[in-house]
């Protein structure tokens, strides 16, 4: 039970449990393991790490799941020795947190050069987050798909317009400095997912909005991450892509390990025509010698999902 309030508030690895609640891991892992074969939690792997996420919810289906959610609820409103045992738990999930947080700070600061020398070369942030944010004004953003979030900052900026995230990204490090970021997010609204974007681990057409922010340049194959991208989104889904206008920066291959130097208008529209996607105008948001631009595009309605030519492409998992 006391796990189960823990999984309401945030995601938690075995380990984290294991801190919270004063027990060995071996021990916190056979409960885990009974309330996951109950359907009662969710356990997800990610690296060397196991995560797990609570399956009930007041607001999650079957109605069992609501019910324990809300019975869960009540004993800790009404039971005043169960409600002191999980006042003490989230004072020590606070602990979780604050580790979390400066785990990120101590990433930032070795790895602060780095960016702020790529930063000093295009447009400031700030700017690129507004025209984003206005590039997908209209109706909420539905179910968000954010591929490479790194450090979770737009998953953040974008949260107040999605009705759930799912934040991707295949380095390990980076969800940790993005799981810190977004733990404050309701643990029902948002899902941190390691993986690839040439084989994303998603059934087909189940995400409303699907974002690349400063992704692209990365792939060495953009036309599978696209057709992939296409698979995933809803018909008449919105894509946004964020990234470099095409330039000559050619140290920015082995400082950065860009695999493309940008994207030229015409190759953008192409990459973008041929996964099945109906283009809009361009924003160009020029720098001191990069130039960012955000491309955003609508699925076909009729476009049937296009497989991967990857072997990587193929293996799907949900």
């Amino acid at each position: 039970m006391r796990i189960l309030r823990l999984l309401a508030h945030m995601e938690l690895a075995v380990g984290e449990l294991a801190q919270v609640l004063g027990q060995s891991q071996p021990r916190v892992s056979r409960h885990v393991r009974i309330l996951c074969d109950a359907g009662l939690a969710e356990r997800r792997k990610e690296g060397s790490w196991v995560f797990l996420r609570a399956g009930i919810g007041e607001d999650r289906a079957p109605p069992l799941g609501a019910a324990a959610a809300r019975m869960l609820a009540v004993a800790e409103r009404d039971d005043a020795g169960f409600a002191a045992r999980c006042a003490e738990d989230r004072r020590h999930l606070a602990a979780i947190r604050a580790s979390r947080e400066a785990t990120a700070q101590g990433y930032f600061a070795r790895h602060a050069g780095e960016w702020d020398t790529l930063r000093s070369l295009h447009c400031p942030d700030a700017p690129v987050e507004a025209a984003l944010t206005q590039s997908l004004e209209g109706p909420g953003l539905g179910s968000l798909l954010d591929i490479g979030t790194g450090t979770g900052r737009m998953a953040e900026l974008l949260a107040p317009r999605a009705s759930h995230i799912t934040a991707l990204d295949k380095n390990p490090e980076m969800l940790r400095i993005a799981r810190a970021r977004l733990q404050d997010l309701p643990a029902e609204k948002i899902e941190l997912v390691q993986g690839d974007f040439t084989g994303l681990p998603f059934g087909d057409a189940c995400f409303d909005t699907v974002l690349f922010h400063q992704v692209l340049h990365y792939a060495l194959e953009p036309e599978t991450v696209l057709a992939e991208a296409a698979r995933v989104t809803k018909p008449d889904g919105r894509l946004a892509i964020v990234d470099f206008a095409a330039h000559d920066r050619e140290e920015l291959r082995e400082r950065h390990a860009h695999a493309r130097l940008g994207f030229s208008e015409e190759q953008m529209l192409s990459l973008l025509s041929e996964a099945g996607f109906d283009s809009q105008p361009a924003i160009a948001l020029p720098g001191s010698q990069l130039t960012v631009k955000i491309w955003t595009a609508r699925k076909h309605s009729g476009t049937r999902p296009k497989e991967p030519a990857t072997a990587a492409g193929k293996a799907r998992k949900r």
